[in-house]
């Protein structure tokens, strides 16, 4: 399995351990290091950090309301 990048928001520890255990590779969400991602996981609760989602050519998912287990499983459907 290639393993993907997936850049967190911060405050999404749980998020983080979940997908490590999954086998991903996490980064800090930060600007200028989101060119080789796969994915992009915020909190979705309305402090949205990536206002100008439509530039990213790779899923955000937001975290608001979902479990990590959820967010896992949706970050490998939409990625595989």
């Amino acid at each position: 399995m290639m393993y993907k990048k997936i850049a967190v928001e911060d405050g999404l520890t749980n998020v983080l351990q979940e997908l490590h255990t999954a086998g991903f590779h996490t980064m800090p969400l930060e600007d200028d290091v989101l060119r080789n991602v796969s994915a992009i996981v915020v909190k979705g609760d309305g402090t949205d950090i990536l206002a100008e989602e439509a530039k990213f050519r790779v899923p955000v998912v937001h975290a608001a309301g979902r479990s990590a287990e959820e967010i896992v499983e949706i970050l490998r459907d939409r990625l595989s």
